[in-house]
């Protein structure tokens, strides 16, 4: 069934019809477009929302950045701002592929319409026009039949009429037949027009106008597919970011299971222990009678030259009370200024970051050697002579992070000891310390609470009596040595990596890692597991993401 067949009489029915259709089509653009328009603002929101709750510090400087909870928190912003890319990805394909492309082919479809209406209404014009001819050919032809018999019946009346004269009954005679004369040609003409008129309209409604209907029903069903495949582009625009969305929500949920609760309590202890021993006891100062007092170095109570205080000053209670105001300090450069633990971290940090840069330049001075070594055997390959500047910069570099590598270790080994000496104070100070485990040494129970003891360690048969003081200073010594600076990143394991030799580490497909030193161009990646021990495994291995 076709349009030009059963609705050959609707003309004004299929103008409505498909006006209504585009009408249509422009209406679903324009919902797209202020769907589009939604999207963007939508996902400008959630960049602005991440923008403002995320840390203003890098997460080197950041203290807080160490705990899970706020790693979990970044990391749920970081997911929340890959969605909003998503949202914006949906508005930028509704609106290219949607919009743009709808808009276009509705254009081309009016356009398409228009010249078939305006050859429709041609073709009625065309078929009024003949009709108007055929009407005009009908009266002319029905004047001249009523002139001709008027004629006639006065030419008859005249001939009868003995009064009349032989000329006027011949002029009569000769009028009649001139009137009908004309009406036969009048009726020729109107048979021709109405042949002709006939012929018009059997053209114009069983082959012009059909055609045209047809076209416009063509033209109609091609927009209703498109607007369709634009109805279905609605669901293909967001069906193709529902796997990135559900890695997003996928990440969130990682991030909400990656909160350990009593990791954070040890990261808090790592970040903030002073090094300092506690207090000893407060030694009763009697009045009543003069007497000697011997400063106790142990009691912040008492003051360092031995002469006892007044009550009434309130110091005693200020400087014992580890609670109280802190005033303003100094910032200086061997970090004397902070507590004796978290001195010694900084001092760590600043020397491992030395140490890097030192192993960078040494790096970048091989490899300007190398460098002149092929200049001077391939001259026209460059001038020996102009690598000699940075040559002559990366040894004064060198010698430059030398000398501060030795003023960070002298500051390190006199932190080191300090923190040594204020351990040892602390356990000398106490006179019964906690139970230890049965198999463990009598001062295991120190050193676990410095949070610095391996639990290896604390298997191992306890020293001599003798030298008991060697063991615990070199014990804390190797705790000073195993201990690394924080992680710069995480990575995962691609494949399975069975560390065999010296130095390297066994790693299981798909287990998450802690990046502690970048690989140096030899192919290999320092790492630490969540369960302990650090090596090194293949780069090749990893997929690495930088804090």
């Amino acid at each position: 069934m076709d349009w030009g067949t059963e609705l050959w009489d609707q003309f004004e029915v299929l103008e409505r019809h498909t006006q209504w259709g585009l009408d249509l089509l422009d209406r679903y653009v324009k919902f797209v477009k202020e769907r589009t328009e939604v999207e963007q603002a939508y996902a400008k929101q959630l960049r602005s929302l991440v923008k403002k709750y995320l840390p203003k510090r890098p997460a080197k400087d950041d203290p807080e950045s160490k705990f899970s909870q706020q790693q979990s928190f970044v990391q749920i912003l970081q997911e929340v701002n890959d969605f909003a890319g998503q949202r914006e990805l949906v508005a930028e394909n509704l609106s290219v592929r949607v919009c743009l492309e709808l808009a276009k082919y509705s254009q081309e479809m009016k356009q398409e319409r228009k010249m078939h209406f305006q050859e429709g209404r041609r073709a009625q014009q065309q078929l009024e026009s003949g009709f108007k001819q055929l009407e005009n050919s009908k009266r002319k032809f029905e004047r001249d039949c009523r002139e001709a018999e008027k004629a006639a019946q006065t030419a008859e009346r005249l001939d009868q009429d003995i009064n009349a004269t032989k000329a006027d009954v011949e002029k009569a005679k000769q009028q009649a037949h001139l009137r009908s004369h004309m009406a036969e040609e009048s009726k020729n003409e109107y048979a021709a027009q109405l042949q002709r008129f006939n012929r018009d309209q059997s053209h114009f409604y069983f082959s012009q106008m059909p055609q045209i209907f047809d076209k416009l029903q063509d033209m109609d069903e091609r927009r209703a597919a498109h607007l369709g495949a634009g109805y279905g582009l609605l669901s293909e625009a967001e069906l193709q970011v529902v796997p990135i969305i559900a890695k997003c929500l996928e990440g969130m949920k990682v991030a909400a299971d990656a909160v350990d609760a009593k990791n954070d309590s040890q990261v808090l202890i790592e970040l903030h222990k002073s090094g300092f021993a506690r207090p000893g006891d407060v030694e009763f100062e009697d009045f009543s009678q003069p007497m000697n007092r011997v400063p106790s170095d142990s009691s912040l109570g008492t003051p360092s030259d031995g002469r006892p205080e007044l009550r009434g000053s309130g110091r005693s209670r200020a400087k014992r009370w580890p609670f109280g105001k802190k005033n303003k300090t100094v910032v200086t450069e061997d970090f004397s200024h902070l507590p004796p633990e978290q001195q010694r971290k900084r001092l760590q940090q600043q020397l491992e970051e030395r140490n890097r840069e030192l192993q960078k330049e040494v790096d970048q001075r091989e490899a300007l050697k190398k460098m002149k070594d092929v200049y001077e055997k391939t001259p026209q390959m460059g001038d020996p002579a102009s690598l000699e500047p940075r040559i002559t910069e990366t040894l004064n570099n060198i010698e430059r992070l030398k000398l501060e590598v030795q003023k960070y270790e002298a500051w390190l080994a006199e932190a080191e000891s300090r923190v040594l000496s204020n351990r040892g104070d602390s356990l000398g100070r106490h006179t019964r310390p906690p139970d230890p485990p049965a198999s463990a040494p009598p001062d295991s129970s120190s050193s676990n609470n410095s949070g610095s003891q391996d639990p290896k360690e604390s298997s191992e048969e306890p020293p001599s009596e003798e030298g008991q003081d060697a063991p615990i200073y070199t014990e804390f010594d190797e705790d000073f040595e195993e201990e690394s600076a924080s992680p710069i990143g995480h990575c995962v394991a691609i494949y399975h990596f069975e560390g065999s030799s010296e130095g390297t580490i066994s790693m299981a497909e798909g287990e998450d890692l802690s990046l502690m030193e970048e690989d140096k161009g030899d192919g290999w990646t320092r790492v630490r597991r969540k369960q302990g021990g650090e090596g090194y495994v293949p780069t090749s291995y990893l997929r690495v993401t930088l804090n």
